[in-house]
């Protein structure tokens, strides 16, 4: 199947698509805001520069988008077309998040990594599961 817009409209589009400031990240740092706590963002000294850093709790949060880190749920589909060079990109994503997770680990920081797809269910229930999740998470002494 071939691509339904020319190659300039589609590197326009792709060039659109934000890596920062997405509406998911918007969402979890509102309620984050909303339930009292306070965090940083895009902390650059971090591996992976977290999306949000709730550096009392020593807690980084990423906010990942399905397509671009390869979830397993609806909202992941493998392009028709350059399908080697999604894969390869999917993939090199995938490999990176392990291992900024794991140096993340090793500096004594917990990670959490909250999914599109679970923010768009979230939206129904205002998003008390994502604070219980993270109250849960930054209650445990690791």
């Amino acid at each position: 199947m071939t691509d339904v817009h020319d190659s300039f409209t589609r590197s326009k589009n792709m060039a659109a698509i934000r890596s920062t400031d997405t509406k998911p990240e918007l969402y979890v740092r509102k309620i984050l805001y909303g339930a009292g706590y306070r965090y940083r963002l895009h902390v650059k000294k971090l591996p992976g520069k977290p999306d949000i850093v709730l550096k009392k709790y020593n807690l980084v949060i990423f906010v990942n988008g399905c397509f671009w880190h390869g979830h397993n749920c609806k909202l992941f589909k493998l392009p028709k077309t350059r399908t080697e060079f999604w894969e390869n990109k999917i993939h090199k994503n995938k490999t990176n998040d392990r291992n900024n997770k794991k140096k993340l680990i090793e500096l004594g920081w917990k990670v959490k990594n909250i999914w599109e797809c679970e923010i768009k269910k979230e939206k129904k229930i205002k998003g008390k599961k994502i604070i219980k999740d993270l109250s849960d998470l930054i209650n445990l002494n690791i």
